[in-house]
């Protein structure tokens, strides 16, 4: 059982960061922005914690 967990541990972490990677500064109802995260600073974080090298 614990394999299929990491499994799925592993795959709602890929989720996320495509997610984080993929998403654009939107605008939206009463001109509320959400402001996407510039790629290079993903990838400072990332590796400040050590999810890639």
């Amino acid at each position: 059982m614990n394999d299929i967990f990491e499994a799925t541990i592993q795959a709602v972490e890929e989720a996320i960061i495509n997610a984080m990677a993929s998403a654009e500064t939107k605008e939206g109802i009463n001109g509320n922005k959400v402001y996407a995260l510039p790629h290079n600073k993903l990838i400072e974080i990332m590796k400040k914690y050590n999810r890639i090298k």
